[in-house]
C-alpha cells in the first residue's frame, strides 16, 4: 500500500502540473515541482543531521538506564498491559521499557525525548521479528499508537495562539483532549480488530479507566489555571520531569556501578547509525508530499470538499480549517504553516483558526512518523498500520471538526 500511495503522489502532481501547463499556461510549473524536489531533499537531510545529536543524547541515557536495569524497573508499569495488546513480546523483554518511555514522553508533549525512545522501541520489537522487512503486529500497534498519540500539553499551539493575540491562548484545550482521544481510540479499535485483540480484557480496562481519570484530573487542573499560567507551568512540568529522569538514570547507574560514561558512548554510537540510515527513507517520503504540495493537489483537494460541503446544505464555516487536515499527515511543519497562515486571514479567535488549532493538536504527521521508524529498522512492507493510521487522522480531523462547533460555534 505504501508504495502504490508514494507513486500516487507523483502521478497526482505530474497529472496536475501537466493540465496547469497545458490548459492555463502555467509554464513555470514545472520549475517549481523541480524546485521542491531539491529543497525536500536538501529539509531530509537536515532533519536527519538534527536528529543526530538528539538521538546520540538520548540513546546515550538510554543505554545508562538500560544496563542498570532501571528499564526493566520502569517498563513494569505498563507491562501487564502491553502482553496482552502486543502477546508477541514477552515479560521482560527490552521493548517494554522503551515503549513506555516513548508514551510517557509524547503524553507530555516531549517531543525530542519521544522520537529517540520510539526508534529505540522500534529495534526491539524488531528483535522479535521473524520477517524483516514486514511490520510485524506489535510494531503496527506501536506506530499506530505513535502517529495518534494523546498529548496531554500541546504548549507549542498555545503559544502560537498566544502570539498571534488569541483572546484565550489555551481555549483549545479540552477540544484538542477529545480529538486526539478520539484519534488514539479508533485506532486502537481498528488495530485491535485487524489483530483479534481482546479489549474487554479486565486488565486492559483497568489500564484504560485509570488513563481517563488522569486524563480528566489533569485537565481540570490546568484549566482552572489563567492562560499565561497555564502554559507556564505545564512547560515547568515537563522540562523538570525530562531532566528528573535524566538525573534518575545517572544516579541509578552510578549506584549500581555502572561505567555510566562508556554506556553513553555506547548508546551515542546507535543513534549516530539510525539517523544516517534514516537519510533515503526521508528523502523518498519527503520528496512525494513536496511535489503533492508545489502542483497544487492539496488546493484542489480542498476546494473540491468546500463544493462537496456546500451543495449537501450543511454548515461550510469549518472548511477553510481543511488545509492544516490534509497537510497534517504529510508534514507537520506544513500543517504549522497553513494553521498560522488561517489564523493571519481569518484572525486567531476566528471560528476557522480555531478549527485549525484543534486539527493541529488532533493527529501525529503519519506519512513522517511511519517512514522514520519503519525505515529505522528497514520496514518495507507496512500491511496494515498506514489504513489503520489514516482512520485514526479522519476520527481525530473528524472530532477536531465537532468539538470546534460544540465549543466555538
Amino acid at each position: 500500500m505504501l508504495a502504490a500511495l508514494w507513486l500516487l503522489f507523483f502521478v497526482a502532481a505530474f497529472a496536475s502540473a501537466l493540465y496547469q501547463w497545458l490548459a492555463l499556461g502555467h509554464g513555470d510549473i514545472f520549475s517549481a515541482l523541480m524546485q521542491s524536489t531539491f529543497d525536500m531533499a536538501a529539509l531530509s537531510v537536515e532533519i536527519a543531521i538534527g536528529l543526530i545529536g538528539v538521538l546520540c543524547l538520548w540513546l546515550g541515557f538510554f543505554k545508562i538506564a538500560e544496563q542498570s536495569g532501571l528499564i526493566n524497573i520502569l517498563s513494569r508499569l505498563l507491562e501487564p498491559l502491553f502482553v496482552r495488546l502486543m502477546p508477541e513480546v514477552p515479560r521482560g523483554h527490552a521493548a517494554h521499557g522503551s515503549i513506555t518511555m516513548n508514551i510517557a514522553a509524547n503524553m507530555l508533549g516531549l517531543d525530542n525525548a519521544a522520537t529517540p525512545m520510539g526508534l529505540k522501541a522500534m529495534r526491539d520489537l524488531q528483535e522479535l521479528n521473524p520477517l524483516r522487512d514486514t511490520a510485524s503486529n506489535a510494531q503496527i500497534l506501536f506506530l499506530v499508537l505513535n502517529t495518534s498519540s494523546v498529548t496531554l500539553l500541546p504548549v507549542t499551539i498555545f503559544m502560537y495562539r498566544a502570539q498571534q493575540g488569541a483572546a484565550e491562548p489555551t481555549a483549545v484545550f479540552i477540544p484538542i483532549l477529545l480529538a486526539t482521544a478520539a484519534s488514539t481510540l479508533t485506532g486502537l479499535l481498528a488495530v485491535a480488530w485487524a489483530q483479534k485483540i481482546n479489549l474487554f480484557d479486565k486488565v486492559v480496562l483497568a489500564y484504560f479507566a485509570g488513563f481517563v481519570l488522569l486524563l480528566s484530573t489533569l485537565a481540570s487542573y490546568l484549566t482552572g489555571l489563567p492562560a499565561e499560567q497555564m502554559a507556564a507551568r505545564s512547560s515547568l512540568m515537563g522540562n523538570l520531569i525530562l531532566f528528573s529522569l535524566i538525573m534518575l538514570f545517572l544516579l541509578y547507574g552510578w549506584r549500581k556501578k555502572v561505567n555510566v560514561y562508556d554506556a553513553f558512548i555506547d548508546g551515542a554510537k546507535q543513534g549516530f547509525d539510525i539517523a544516517v540510515h534514516l537519510i533515503p527513507y526521508l528523502v523518498a517520503m519527503l520528496v512525494a508530499i513536496g511535489v503533492l504540495r508545489a502542483s497544487g493537489v492539496l488546493d484542489a483537494a480542498v476546494d473540491s470538499i468546500a463544493l462537496a460541503v456546500a451543495s449537501l446544505g450543511v454548515n461550510s464555516d469549518f472548511v477553510q480549517a481543511l488545509p492544516t487536515a490534509l497537510m497534517k499527515p504529510l508534514s507537520g511543519s506544513g500543517a504549522r504553516a497553513m494553521m498560522l497562515e488561517t489564523m493571519n486571514n481569518y484572525g486567531v479567535d476566528s471560528f476557522p483558526a480555531t478549527v485549525s488549532a484543534i486539527m493541529q493538536g488532533s493527529t501525529e504527521t503519519t506519512f513522517y512518523v511511519l517512514a522514520v521508524y519503519f525505515g529505522s529498522v528497514g520496514i518495507k512492507h507496512v500491511r496494515h498500520a498506514l489504513a489503520c493510521a489514516l482512520l485514526a487522522d479522519f476520527a481525530g480531523i473528524t472530532a477536531a471538526i465537532l468539538a470546534g462547533y460544540w465549543f466555538f460555534h
